[in-house]
């Protein structure tokens, strides 16, 4: 949908100081404010609005305010900041620790389509609803004087952006984070080519034109090319060519697309990776004069500390695993539980990023810049490695303390290696008892509706299987060598240092983080949902023995058969 014709407005203006009521002065010369005058929090006496809240190292516990900035906070003071997919889960969390952490930010411009009939600012009201961002409210009340919302279309040409709103951009923005992508696997090439490739590119036109640049950090993923068995920081060849590719597909119907699907995307296993290489590739073919970060994360979870601990909203990859399997829908994943799951909290990951983008300006700075973009990969399996089989064993060993109310029934999730072996479970663990429950449903005048969700849930097992079943060993030199290249206050402020990341403790919460901020389970519901999970478990139980007993029972009739046949 292209964008409106008025140019950008923020969501809430700036309050302006009618008058300033000082008190005298503290210890330290700084002048104290009334507390009842119209300034602005940010004025108060630090000693005095703080003192508490600052350390023996000097680090700002609420990190919003402190007697002095780190070095990273310093990079962002003053500076204006467009983020693309500032509505989704990654963006939202890199807006909040903008706002929260670098004090100095001057605006935060957030490129936004309208969506389901609402327009921009509705949108982003929504987003600041989420209790993601409580901890901002209370530490940083007036951040939203900070937000500049634009209408804008990463589908449309040149973004979808006025005349006006590109000018004020071009003028104003000094840093660029590009997170604006969709991350559906199976999405149909058509809506992948143009989001994951075409966006970013023109993107990269309006960055050439805004003359006040420091950085502009494409995020990608660490699986571009997860056809290779060992991934550096590096870009590898991708032999598509985006254009001559988006002719070709414009003369074609969306069956013909699919037809030719696996030819265009070759080694690539969906058209997710496929586009997020090939836009690697334009990027880095395209950059000119632009100082070009790439940002590779693996696959990214839910936060492991800040702003509040396991926080998510969607149902990607292993989130989808662990809901199918606690709510007793999925029974059985091709997957081999020896495969490293290599699994990145949000948080972290935004950290690091935030880092990296200093990193990035100052490299383009230095006396001898870089010959092509900086890429780093952003994994935890070569610092903390965990695999599937621990994956599944964490949340296993969680579950009747975290159970959810819509369980259908208790946890039993096998691992198969075999395609085959898998395929078999399926028809024996899925497809008879979801034709079993339809059958009945049928039977008593209601809707059957368990096949079809069975379709869904083997679509999104099919995609994720390539994960859970290849072996990656990526090389993460430049993101250590950041890590320790940072300052112990940065450290503290902005920690993203995989091996600190305890997965033990971080699944505690995991499948409560999934209860609370995904499904909306407030935690009283707990007892009953024990309740029901305890009666699930009995229920199960009483099958599995049922089901042996019929077993030993066939058996016995086929060998009683057999032996009448023979006169034994």
């Amino acid at each position: 949908m292209a964008a409106a014709d008025h140019s950008a407005v923020p969501i809430m203006k700036r309050n302006h100081v009618k008058s300033l009521k000082t008190l005298g002065k503290c210890s330290d010369g700084t002048v104290n404010v009334d507390k009842n005058s119209d300034v602005d929090d940010d004025n108060y006496c630090l000693e005095c609005n703080n003192r508490d809240k600052i350390d023996k190292t000097g680090v700002d516990l609420n990190m919003n305010k402190s007697d002095r900035l780190s070095e990273i906070q310093e990079f962002y003071n003053g500076k204006n900041v467009l983020i693309t997919g500032a509505t989704g889960f990654l963006g939202k969390i890199l807006m909040e620790k903008l706002l929260r952490c670098c004090p100095g930010v001057e605006n935060l411009y957030l490129l936004v389509r309208q969506k389901r009939g609402k327009d921009i600012y509705t949108r982003i009201e929504e987003v600041f609803d989420d209790p993601v961002f409580s901890r901002l409210k209370e530490e940083v009340p007036k951040f939203r004087h900070k937000i500049v919302a634009i209408p804008a279309d990463c589908e449309a040409a040149g973004l979808g952006l006025t005349i006006s709103d590109r000018q004020t951009l071009i003028e104003k923005v000094n840093i660029i984070f590009h997170s604006a992508a969709t991350v559906k696997f199976d999405e149909h090439l058509r809506a992948a080519l143009v989001t994951n490739v075409r966006a970013p590119l023109y993107l990269l036109q309006l960055a050439k034109d805004i003359k006040q640049l420091k950085v502009f950090m494409h995020i990608s993923t660490a699986y571009s090319n997860s056809h290779l068995y060992h991934i550096e920081e590096k870009f590898y060849p991708c032999e598509g060519d985006s254009e001559k590719l988006q002719r070709t597909i414009d003369k074609l119907t969306d069956e013909q697309i699919n037809d030719v699907l696996p030819t265009i995307l070759g080694k690539w296993p969906n058209t997710y990776t496929f586009t997020k290489a090939l836009a690697e590739n334009e990027l880095r073919l395209n950059v000119s004069s632009v100082p070009l970060g790439i940002f590779r994360p693996a696959i990214v979870t839910s936060t492991v500390k800040e702003p509040v601990k396991c926080w998510l909203d969607n149902m990607y990859g292993p989130t989808g695993v662990a809901v199918g399997a606690v709510t007793g829908m999925l029974r059985t994943l091709q997957c081999d539980e020896s495969v490293t799951a290599d699994l990145v909290p949000v948080d972290s990951v935004v950290n690091c990023l935030m880092v990296a983008a200093h990193s990035v300006h100052n490299q383009y700075n230095s006396s001898s810049p870089p010959s092509e973009p900086p890429i780093f990969n952003f994994v935890s399996s070569v610092e903390n490695r965990i695999t599937w089989g621990d994956f599944t064993m964490l949340n296993m060993a969680r579950i009747d303390k975290h159970p959810f109310s819509n369980a259908i029934w208790y946890f039993s999730l096998r691992l198969n290696k075999s395609p085959l072996m898998n395929q078999i479970c399926i028809l024996f663990l899925h497809l008879l008892p979801a034709a079993l429950v339809d059958g009945l449903a049928m039977c008593i005048g209601k809707k059957p509706k368990m096949l079809k969700v069975y379709r869904k849930i083997h679509k999104f097992s099919s995609v994720i299987s390539y994960f859970c079943t290849h072996e990656i060993k990526f090389c993460n030199r430049r993101t250590r060598a950041l890590w320790e290249n940072t300052s112990d206050l940065d450290k503290q402020i902005f920690p993203f240092s995989m091996s600190e990341v305890d997965w033990s403790a971080y699944f505690d919460d995991y499948l409560a983080g999934i209860r609370r901020y995904l499904f909306k389970e407030p935690d009283d519901t707990l007892p009953q949902a024990r309740i029901k999970w305890k009666r699930l478990y009995y229920l199960h139980q009483i099958v599995r023995i049922v089901f042996i007993v019929l077993v030993f029972y066939a058996l016995w009739l086929v060998f009683n058969a057999f032996f009448k046949l023979f006169n034994w």
